[in-house]
């Protein structure tokens, strides 16, 4: 009888890294706008990574998500789920280990993610232009 061995902690870490880094290219790709990744570890166990970004159009927001679920979906075989398609003001991927929100600048300025997940700490997210 073969039993599953059990999956090694290194390895997981690392394909959230990967993972991360992937999502960070992609976006940098599609030319996302004012790039900010909050590592949660700790924070939160919805995530690793929060990734907030933004487009300059509802068009260039949408046309990111697609991307970045078709890319998660072929460079790591798992699904992304999407949700803020339609409007594509404000789109969230949940790929698992790293949460991306897409946001118009407007929306983005308004729903100030990046302060609520300080929790009161001095934010210092790495950015990425």
């Amino acid at each position: 009888m073969n039993l599953p061995t059990p999956t090694d902690p290194t390895d997981a870490m690392n394909e959230t890294e990967a993972l991360h880094r992937m999502v960070l290219a992609s976006l940098d790709d599609d030319q996302a706008v004012e790039t900010v990744s909050i590592p949660l570890a700790g924070k939160s166990s919805i995530a690793d990574y929060m990734v907030i970004a933004s487009g300059r159009s509802s068009r260039q927001v949408a046309s990111m998500a697609q991307k970045l679920a078709e890319r998660v979906k072929a460079e790591f075989g798992r699904p992304s789920r999407i949700e803020g398609l339609p409007t594509a003001d404000w789109v969230l991927i949940d790929t698992g280990d790293v949460i991306v929100h897409l946001f118009r600048p407007e929306v983005r300025t308004f729903y100030n993610l990046e302060r609520m997940w300080a929790f009161g700490d001095t934010l210092n997210p790495t950015a990425h232009a």
